[in-house]
């Protein structure tokens, strides 16, 4: 049961990667064209920005959620690392209680945003839901919340996750 569920997060987090990566060069490509237009052209363009924001909504929290299981997001170790064994595992747990609190209120919240503006519109895409621009608010929420789950009832991911597959292997020759 734990395998096939470390299995599904590894999926998970798979495509969260795959999501955040295609979301960061989608900006890349489309911020240039914004200032060209502009700039070059004289002719401002009104779908750059907005596509752009929306792209780094997406980016940051569903990029965020695959931080966390990677465990390379920003931490303040310093503390956590200097002080004994029990100590340290009380924090730590302390931690998973505080993230649990902050991806449930995510979670209810977000849900209850996205409701609240789903039959709004953006003006820049009449046929996009603004809706649909909040939906990674509680996604994220859902996804870290099992992330978490996954870290207290399995650990850590183990060393052959698909999360460390772009670990150097060996030395320069």
């Amino acid at each position: 049961m734990k395998a096939a569920f470390v299995r599904a997060m590894d999926a998970l987090y798979l495509i969260l990667v795959a999501i955040a990566g295609f979301c960061l060069v989608v900006m890349t490509v489309i911020i240039p064209i914004g200032v060209y237009f502009r700039y070059v052209l004289n002719s401002a363009l009104a779908w750059p920005e907005p596509a752009a924001t929306i792209m780094m909504i997406y980016f940051s929290f569903l990029g965020g959620a695959a931080v966390y299981r990677a465990n390379v997001h920003i931490a303040m170790v310093a503390i956590v690392n200097n002080v004994p064994a029990n100590v340290r595992q009380l924090m730590l747990w302390a931690a998973h209680l505080c993230m649990t609190a902050t991806t449930l209120f995510m979670l209810i919240y977000g849900y209850h945003l996205v409701g609240i503006t789903w039959n709004q519109v953006i003006a820049d895409f009449p046929w996009l839901r603004v809706g649909w621009t909040y939906l990674p608010i509680p996604l994220c929420g859902l996804f870290t919340l099992l992330f978490i789950f996954e870290r207290i009832w399995v650990g850590e991911p183990p060393a052959d996750s698909i999360m460390f597959s772009d670990q150097p292997t060996g030395g320069v020759e």
